[in-house]
């Protein structure tokens, strides 16, 4: 689905890859944040045979959300599960970069602290976790919380730009 990317692989883990569409932003420790991204996989039965994650525009996302979706809004991430079996994961995760930076300003938080829930959404989705009714936006929220705490060492509001 995408194309003019810069692949930024890891020798540790070649089955999840970060890829950048002409933004500017940081995410350090890509090899420590794919182990992990792995761990929470295989702790939710899953085994990954590829999630590329794509950090890209608002428009490049709103493109994607009004063509395959048909939703004519922007949006901070799009996932599409791949997969044909229900355990071996195939994925790609589109995050526009414009609405991490909107929404850290919205909710207070760090760009990092936004990024991270993010890109752990991302993951929680391909795992089954919802996030249409009350209930599963609340249990969605829970488990960021958990992984944002757990990854970056903080509650989410206290984390360093």
């Amino acid at each position: 689905m995408f194309t003019n990317f810069e692949i930024m692989s890891s020798k540790t883990d070649k089955a999840i890859k970060f890829f950048f569409l002409n933004v500017d932003i940081t995410l350090k420790g890509r090899n420590r944040l794919k182990n992990y991204l792995n761990a929470v996989f295989r702790k939710e039965g899953k085994t990954v045979e590829f999630v590329n994650y794509i950090f890209c525009s608002d428009e490049f996302l709103l493109e994607i959300n009004k063509n395959y979706l048909k939703h004519d809004y922007y949006t901070d991430i799009i996932t599409f599960d791949l997969s044909d079996e229900r355990k071996k994961l195939r994925a790609e995760i589109y995050i526009s970069v414009d609405r991490v930076r909107d929404n850290s300003g919205k909710l207070g938080v760090s760009i990092k602290s936004e990024l991270h829930r993010v890109i752990f959404h991302g993951a929680l989705h391909l795992c089954g976790y919802g996030d249409k009714s009350e209930r599963e936006i609340a249990k969605m929220r829970r488990e960021e919380e958990y992984h944002i705490k757990k990854y970056l060492g903080v509650p989410r509001g206290t984390v360093p730009s």
